[in-house]
């Protein structure tokens, strides 16, 4: 049996949702055409049992019993043909679809790694997260119905054949009657592709209002604001919901040609048959297969229709999967000197310098202007910075997610077991550990389990309360100790008396470290080594705690929130 999915899903084509589809099938060439194969055979299997009933009925109103056990046997190696090539078809059908759907997964997975922070600027929640719950299937099913779909085609030529053989009208009805079909259904598929496509960016849009709801939920439960959001996605779930039912529409319409062609092609088929056989010109075992095939035609045709909205969908979905894997990370990295873990790290934009060995905090009037000066120091935002006087953005950006850890309130804690999300790389012992959880005031969080670090996180941490949370993602950031590290206001959930603990153990955790601390806490900017006071995105001033308090009228309104 074949692992999957593979080791290296390799380098997918995302020009276009047909040229991801052709990459998809390219992948996995071997398989698939191994698979069009069986469906080819297990189709004729199906296709030629009309023909040999009707030699054998022939046979019987002749009264030749040879012939009759003759093609009695042909009929019976034909339905072992149809069991054994249908088995193996469908394991072929069910290795496709996961090989397509674990290859777009990687791939989609890989770039969502690769993008990083470019990502939820880029695109929502929502977007990202309905690739995994619907598009991937879609992909799959578009390659497993060209399985089926080639083996109908050639299903419905080789049927077109024997009646162009046996009886040149019956054989010309049906070559014309299927392309007939073909065009009929046309005109379905383009508003089919437009409807998915609005529904699929509604079911999008839905996707990121509830992860947002359910984020924010204890915060909606505070402010009262539950009914408020419960209104709103209401509203948009009924959007998705009139979508849906666009887009019903249009697929009933499919499937009912899918009932209505290829019933009027039988009909004629067996009509003019019948007329054929009362004037002699075929016989009445003809005349069976005659209509045998009319009713088999059903089955290949019914599986192109359900080949065109296959495909469509999966056209639809490859477009979105693209979209994902033509993004471009904000910051590419270079491929230059390695990291030194030395000289200071500098903004150019603003004027921040982070010098090494030191506590240094950023107080910054705009919040949104702390966040940009820690993307840019961090490597998250493209801007002019250096570290020891040379560009940051030469170094290997491997080397900088290593060396430099940005912590904001953005980060999440993941399902698993306490220790393993604290120590995330799994080389901490166990008073490493408990220095961490120290420094930042978390040990009575660990303490309240009865399992301790061996206790089951939820998802998103969702069992411990924001404030929790902020101290366990400190802790986290603190056992990384990397040579670099920037806090986004790590004490903005916490109380007074929690924060001013967490001040005064932060600067001899990180001891001999460069640490960079955006807050507006004079609890933790008393605490700091040197202090920058940003305005309008520019360091404005600098200097200690109390020595811009009492010089910076600026910075004194901005931490202490406008009181005396």
């Amino acid at each position: 049996m074949r692992s999957l999915p593979v080791a290296d899903p390799g380098t997918p084509d995302a020009r276009g949702p047909l040229r991801y589809l052709w990459w998809v099938a390219r992948a996995q060439a071997a398989t698939l055409l191994a698979g069009v194969g069986l469906a080819v055979l297990w189709w004729l299997g199906q296709a030629l049992v009309p023909a040999a009933l009707g030699k054998a009925i022939d046979a019987m109103a002749q009264r030749d019993a040879g012939t009759l056990v003759k093609w009695s046997a042909v009929v019976l190696g034909l339905g072992v043909v149809q069991a054994v090539s249908g088995v193996l078809r469908h394991r072929f059908a069910v290795i496709t679809w996961l090989s397509a759907a674990y290859r777009t997964v990687q791939v989609t997975v890989r770039q969502v790694a690769r993008l990083g922070a470019t990502l939820p600027k880029r695109l929502s929640t929502g977007e990202v997260v309905s690739v995994g719950n619907s598009d991937i299937a879609h992909i799959g099913n578009a390659m497993d119905i060209l399985l089926r779909g080639a083996g109908a085609v050639v299903a419905v030529v080789a049927v077109t054949v024997i009646l162009i053989t046996t009886s040149v009208p019956l054989g010309l009805v049906v070559l014309i009657g299927v392309p007939l079909m073909a065009a009929a259904v046309g005109p379905l598929l383009k508003p089919l592709h437009r409807r998915q496509h609005e529904q699929r960016d509604l079911q999008g849009d839905l996707a990121t209002r509830a992860a947002d709801i359910v984020a924010g939920l204890r915060v909606l439960r505070g402010v009262g604001g539950e009914q408020v959001f419960a209104a709103r996605y209401r509203e948009e779930s009924q959007r998705v919901r009139r979508a849906g039912v666009r887009v019903a529409s249009v697929e009933s319409l499919l499937e009912g040609a899918q009932v209505l062609l290829p019933g009027v092609l039988i009909a004629c088929v067996t009509w003019l048959g019948a007329h054929f056989a009362l004037e002699g010109r075929i016989t009445p075992g003809q005349l069976v297969a005659f209509y045998g095939y009319a009713v088999f035609l059903i089955a290949p045709l019914r599986t192109l229709t359900e080949a065109a909205d296959k495909l469509t969908k999966g056209h639809v979905a490859a477009r979105r999967v693209c979209r994902i894997l033509s993004l471009e990370p904000e910051i590419a990295g270079g491929d230059g000197r390695f990291f030194t873990g030395a000289g200071t790290l500098r903004d150019g934009g603003s004027g921040a310098e982070v010098r090494p060995g030191r506590l240094t905090a950023l107080a910054a009037a705009a919040p949104e202007d702390a966040i940009a000066v820690a993307d840019r120091l961090g490597g998250f935002a493209p801007g002019d910075v250096t570290l020891g006087g040379g560009p940051l953005a030469e170094l290997p950006l491997a080397e900088v997610r290593r060396h430099v850890l940005v912590a904001d309130n953005g980060a999440r804690l993941f399902s698993g077991r306490l220790r393993d999300e604290l120590d995330v790389r799994g080389t901490a012992g166990d008073e490493e550990v408990r220095q961490a959880l120290h420094a930042a005031c978390a040990e009575d969080i660990v303490a309240a389990l009865p399992e301790g670090l061996d206790a089951h996180v939820a998802e998103s941490g969702r069992e411990f309360s924001g404030g929790q949370q902020q101290r366990l993602r400190l802790a986290r950031a603190l056992l990384a100790d990397p040579e670099i590290l920037i806090l986004v206001e790590p004490t903005s959930a916490v109380d007074a008396h929690t924060e001013a603990r967490v001040a005064e153990r932060l600067g001899k955790a990180r001891a001999g470290r460069t640490t960079l601390v955006c807050t507006t806490s004079p609890l933790v900017l008393d605490r700091a080594d040197h202090v920058l006071y940003v305005e309008g995105g520019v360091v404005r001033a600098e200097g200690t705690h109390r020595a811009l308090l009492d010089g910076e009228p600026g910075y004194r309104v901005t931490v202490t929130r406008g009181e005396d």
